[in-house]
């Protein structure tokens, strides 16, 4: 029997890392195939979020150049012909307007 104690102690001493790959084995299977932290669904939702970031620049961009079209007209009537003319093609009667393409 000691003999036999002698050599299992010694097959687990020479096996000593299999325990170590068996934990690191299931730390990588949970990471990857486990449906509420894997791997995989964290990238989907980083993308998302820089898709929804670079939206958010768009939209304050856009939000910043209405604003000062706002601004604009509300300075005074000069402004608000300047821009109906501009935007909407307005013309006095004695004038011509001539559109061109961009």
């Amino acid at each position: 029997m000691g003999q036999r104690l002698k050599r299992i102690a010694f097959w687990i001493s020479r096996r000593s890392h299999l325990p170590v790959i068996v934990i690191g084995g299931l730390i990588v299977t949970v990471l990857f195939f486990n449906d509420e932290t894997s791997m995989k669904l964290n990238m989907r939702y980083q993308q998302e979020i820089n898709s929804l970031n670079r939206e958010i620049a768009l939209n304050r961009d856009s939000a910043e150049y209405y604003r000062r079209k706002r601004e604009d007209i509300m300075k005074g009537a000069d402004q608000l012909e300047r821009i109906a003319r501009e935007q909407y093609h307005m013309q006095r009667p004695t004038e011509d307007v001539f559109l061109l393409d961009e």
